[in-house]
């Protein structure tokens, strides 16, 4: 029986994946429209994967230069301002803000995002939905970590647990604590999984959907 759910954000809650993905291409951009290409292809097949990592990999990758603090800072800073006010305005995903209105209460929810956590609960906070979960975590900590410390934190079994995500990261911190997962299927991950995880187009069943685990 589940009675914990931790949610990622970007792709599971709401329809924001393409804002981070425009905006790595964004920046990417003055270098050049093959890094800025291989950039973005890079951000999509990682998903899940923080900002300060992605941005790390880059500057390795294509310049051959380790990321000081000033300059991660601000890399970080320039994101911020081309994502937040974007995300804030996006769509939830199809089901999602009804399923936290009707059943947030029955579950102990969770958000686990790679978006910065302070970042991340302002969003929260700004999409008025901050109020549903139990705490909301985010980068530099990953998902794995924020996994094991929701489980020994809140003295909840990974059995009676759901994970649901749209990145490998997010199957993977699932997997790491033995949680279920359920993965909110896109154009963009579909290739990324093999047909035995179970997936939803949108979360509009998902109340169903857990009744029948």
């Amino acid at each position: 029986m589940i009675k914990n759910i931790l949610f990622d954000f970007d792709g599971v809650l709401c329809e924001s994946v393409h804002i981070k993905t425009e905006a790595f291409y964004e920046m990417y951009l003055p270098y050049g429209t093959d890094i800025a290409l291989k950039v973005k292809e890079h951000h999509i097949a990682n998903g899940g994967m923080s900002r300060y990592d992605k941005f790390r990999h880059y500057e390795q990758t294509f310049f051959e230069k380790k990321l000081g603090k000033e300059k991660m800072a601000k890399l970080s800073k320039q994101f911020s301002e081309l994502v937040k006010k974007k995300v804030i305005a996006a769509p939830f995903v199809k089901g999602a803000l009804e399923f936290l209105q009707k059943h947030s209460n029955n579950y102990k929810c969770f958000i686990v995002s790679a978006t910065p956590i302070e970042e991340m609960k302002e969003i929260a906070k700004a999409k008025k939905i901050d109020h549903y979960f139990e705490e909301i975590y985010g980068s530099p900590k990953n998902k794995i970590i924020w996994g094991k410390h929701i489980l020994d934190t809140y003295k909840i079994e990974a059995e009676e647990t759901l994970f649901i995500g749209d990145a490998l990261s997010d199957y993977n911190a699932a997997q790491a604590h033995n949680m279920h997962f359920l993965l909110r299927q896109t154009n963009d991950n579909s290739i990324l999984f093999s047909s035995k995880v179970e997936s939803v187009d949108n979360l509009n069943d998902l109340d169903t959907f857990i009744s029948n685990r």
